[in-house]
């Protein structure tokens, strides 16, 4: 049992336990998301005490540097003092400049950074609303095409985030956002390295992002991007795939329908059973995983199988909080899964 100052607030951290559990189990309020180390909202800043390396895992060196680390990672095994980390440093400042329906319920949401944001294809950002609430969304942006950030947004039943972007948000509203985050990204130097890239549901922003940023460098091997949804409508974003393949020969795209009959030019079946029909032999290529959880964690086992190195597999999924659980307003989730 060890001993966290916390804002001036004592609390006892349980053997075995994580900071976050033990500040959430003692009433202390704080952003968190996935608890896995992966979303980086809940950072906070150790000004005395030894923090376990894990806890810094995924951490950029500047964040090191100044003493942040992953409330969700750290079990700590001395006494530690800590301070929350200050909005000034750990949010930046954005206006939303546009949100177009891209289906019924999945919307394009551009926003435009204060300052210039430096960031890749494919990695995420947590975007925060003016009273606290947090999500996370996927960049679907370049950097060297875009002027502005990207994302798409899937509508939740019962989501703040995702109710208010589609019904309320305007031109003009302030926003602020943490990241970029996350390691989905392309990787210049081998342009002749084939790539997978497989998506379900809002899935695809990332990886849209990606093929672009690719095919803009110049990528010279062949691209595989298979999106899955269990319904037509879910391929939300099937017209602009089918034009950038069509002006990209070395694209492949493949659009897969799960949970119903697929019409003419879809194919049948989940994305990534399709994929690894297509490509049974993975050896020397790079794969990039993002969404629904159980099809990444899945596809990870099957990519690596089928010989792909452990260093080339790339995976996002889109965890996403119990929403039985009582909602937090601070509370974070990936809402953008499927």
């Amino acid at each position: 049992m060890q001993e966290i100052l916390y804002s001036g607030k004592r609390v006892l951290c349980e053997e075995g336990e994580t900071v976050l559990a033990a500040l959430l189990r003692h009433g202390l309020d704080l952003p968190y998301s996935c608890r896995k180390g992966t979303c980086l909202t809940c950072m906070v800043r150790a000004v005395d005490g030894t923090v376990p390396e894990a806890a810094r895992r995924n951490l950029k060196t500047t964040e090191i540097e100044r003493g942040l680390f992953l409330a969700c990672q750290c079990v700590p095994v001395a006494p530690l003092a800590l301070m929350p980390v200050r909005d000034a440093e750990n949010f930046g400042r954005a206006t939303i400049r546009d949100v177009t329906r891209l289906a019924s319920d999945v919307c394009r949401v551009v926003i435009r950074p204060a300052t210039a944001l430096y960031y890749r294809a494919g990695q995420f950002i947590n975007l925060r609303r003016r009273d606290g609430l947090m999500r996370s969304y996927s960049i679907a942006s370049v950097p060297r095409l875009d002027r502005d950030i990207e994302m798409h947004v899937k509508r939740l039943p019962g989501g703040e985030m995702s109710g208010w972007l589609f019904e309320q948000a305007e031109h003009g509203d302030e926003v602020g956002f943490q990241g970029p985050n996350g390691n989905c990204f392309y990787i210049p130097g081998r342009s002749d390295q084939p790539l997978l890239l497989i998506g379900t549901g809002t899935g695809v922003a990332p990886l849209v992002g990606l093929a672009r940023d690719a095919l803009h460098a110049g990528h010279a091997g062949p691209i595989h991007l298979y999106h899955g949804s269990r319904r037509v409508e879910g391929l939300y974003f099937n017209g602009a795939l089918h034009a950038l393949s069509g002006r990209h020969p070395s694209l492949h795209y493949h659009a897969c329908v799960s949970g119903e009959a697929a019409p003419t030019g879809f194919r049948s079946g989940r994305a990534d059973e399709a994929a690894f029909s297509d490509l049974p032999d993975l050896a020397g290529w790079r794969v990039y995983l993002c969404g629904y959880p159980v099809m990444v964690r899945t596809a990870q086992k099957r990519a690596y199988l089928a010989g792909a190195a452990l260093s080339e597999i790339m995976a996002d999924p889109f965890d996403l909080r119990d929403k039985r659980a009582t909602p937090r307003r601070n509370a974070v989730e990936r809402a953008d899964v499927w």
